[in-house]
């Protein structure tokens, strides 16, 4: 099979535990891109954050953000924005600051969060395990409620760090009660993630794949995280990272080592090395 496009989640593939790049995975991706191979990167992360790791790599191509929410080659170059409405994020700002949480409101160009009152471990617990932004605007606001009503704003995703399990069944109870087309994502740590309805890594990237006029079994995808489960399905060769959660190997048709042990780099020279160059 001639794979004409690698889809790639950033975080849980190329940028190792200390958030840095090795040697061999920067060559690895210009290996491919000598191929005529097109290089995706897929991030929960903002668009400013994944168009850091773009421009370091040389990559021009489309950028998948907030978890499928926004696709974007630059600033004017967008092809995909699918937004909570103002008066929707108005409404969740206002159930979530009734509870003992931290809130962070996600737009492409920067996003606010409320500031913690409690000091200490709390502090930490509330702010390290929320999806921190590198290269990327963080205001800090008394009240992000007073705020977005003063200033609306369409967000891409909100997030909240709750300090109790307590709090975060009945913030999303509320939430649901809305009757609003929402996406909840839940984790173990206590936090919650709202998106558009339908929103997903694997819608994004079939809809970027036939702008390109290819088809997903010309795929192949890097997979790290639960959110790369659909995509990871339905492309050609779907690849799971050491490190990444046990349902996505077990369903993955091909399985790597860990992003600390060079599993990126790996990969690609046992898929593409006699692949011969690409045109798209």
């Amino acid at each position: 099979m001639t794979y004409r496009l690698l889809a790639i989640n950033m975080d849980g593939a190329l940028l190792e535990s200390d958030t840095k790049m090795s040697k061999q995975t920067k060559a690895a991706i210009e290996y491919v891109k000598n191929k005529g191979v097109k290089i995706v990167l897929i991030t929960s992360k903002p668009y400013l954050s994944a168009h850091k790791v773009a421009k370091a790599l040389k990559i021009n191509d489309y950028l998948i953000c907030s978890d499928g929410a926004y696709m974007a080659k630059s600033n004017e170059d967008i092809l995909l924005a699918n937004r909570i409405t103002e008066v929707q994020c108005e409404e969740i700002i206002d159930i979530l600051e009734r509870f003992d949480c931290h809130i962070r409101v996600f737009n492409e160009q920067y996003s606010l969060g409320n500031k913690v009152k409690n000091k200490g471990q709390m502090v930490a617990k509330l702010s390290i395990n929320l999806d921190e932004p590198r290269f990327y605007p963080l205001n800090f606001v008394d009240s992000v409620y007073d705020h977005v009503v003063d200033y609306p704003i369409s967000p891409l995703k909100i997030q909240a760090q709750f300090a109790n399990k307590e709090d975060l069944k009945k913030a999303v109870r509320q939430i649901e009660n809305m009757e609003q087309p929402f996406t909840i994502r839940q984790s173990q740590d206590s936090k919650i993630e709202l998106l558009q309805k339908g929103v997903s890594r694997g819608k994004a990237l079939r809809y970027l794949v036939h702008s390109y006029g290819i088809s997903m079994e010309e795929v192949v995808t890097v997979c790290a995280s639960e959110s790369d489960y659909e995509m990871m399905i339905e492309s050609g060769l779907g690849v799971a990272m050491g490190n990444a959660p046990s349902r996505i190997k077990s369903h993955a048709k091909w399985l790597t080592r860990s992003k600390d042990d060079q599993g990126f780099a790996y990969m690609v020279r046992e898929v593409f090395r006699k692949q011969l160059k690409v045109e798209i």
